[in-house]
């Protein structure tokens, strides 16, 4: 059972500022949440297999081959800066 006192303390948690009505709403929210919760928890699931996939999904993969070879040379033509032969980009503080 969830109470105002367990609101006020994730709310402090959180470092948010609650109304009292706030306070009631999410009361009576979160212990409408951990009631379904505990349905849901009621539910037999022996004979389910777990998944990651609710729809039945395979990854298609590609053999990974060099197609086309960019010389150095030709993609250091688009660098906006370039410093020893390496893109030059600005300095992250």
């Amino acid at each position: 059972m969830i109470t105002i006192k367990d609101v006020e303390h994730v709310a402090k948690l959180a470092r948010l500022e609650l109304t009292e009505d706030e306070k009631e709403l999410y009361t009576k929210q979160l212990g409408d949440v951990l009631k379904y919760v505990d349905q849901m928890n009621e539910v037999d699931t022996s004979n389910i297999k777990p998944m990651t996939q609710v729809i039945d999904f395979c990854n298609v993969m590609r053999e990974d081959k060099v197609v086309q070879e960019i010389s150095k040379e030709a993609l250091m033509s688009n660098a906006p800066e370039e410093e020893n032969g390496f893109f030059k980009v600005p300095k992250i503080n």
